[in-house]
């Protein structure tokens, strides 16, 4: 039997809010044994253009993540939800190199997530666009709290500002 992690669905605009947060908070601590066990043991994921299934391959996928996209900070909002389904609209930012005056980068994206009736995810299929920001650009400064502040509509490029 296993354990549940609530919230469980189905979900309202309250509980759906919770997960989305605490999906948000897991995945800033870029700690793959920490986040892993909020998803089922089969879990399916599509995330841009990799398909993978079940808790190695989401591991192995966070770890190589989080070797190449360095200081990077998450920040998730619900978008829509409807029985055991949500989805989440998200903005992450990550530096090239540990030292953060490397190439900065933001991803904009869209998540659907399918949970089992004890709360872990099933089903997470990811959309994103990435693109180069400078350091005087980036929302999620050290020190920020990514929840605080609307984010922007829209975005300025380092390719754009020229």
């Amino acid at each position: 039997m296993s354990s549940k992690i609530p919230p469980l669905p189905p979900f309202d605009e309250e509980t759906a809010q919770k997960k989305v947060k605490a999906a948000q908070d897991k995945w800033n601590t870029r700690n793959p044994k920490l986040i892993s066990p909020a998803y089922t043991p089969d879990s399916i994921w599509r995330n841009r253009d990799k398909f993978f299934q079940g808790t190695e391959a989401i591991e192995a996928f966070l770890r190589n993540k989080w070797e190449v996209e360095h200081n990077y900070r998450l920040r998730k909002e619900l978008f829509a939800f409807k029985e055991n389904r949500i989805a989440v609209e998200f903005w992450y930012e990550y530096s090239e190199t540990p030292d953060t005056s490397s190439q900065w980068y933001r991803t904009y994206g869209l998540e659907h997530w399918v949970f089992e009736e004890d709360g872990r995810m099933k089903s997470r299929q990811m959309s994103g666009n990435t693109i180069k920001i400078s350091s005087d650009d980036r929302w999620f400064k050290d020190g920020v709290d990514v929840n605080e502040g609307q984010v922007p509509r829209g975005h300025i490029s380092t390719d754009d500002a020229h």
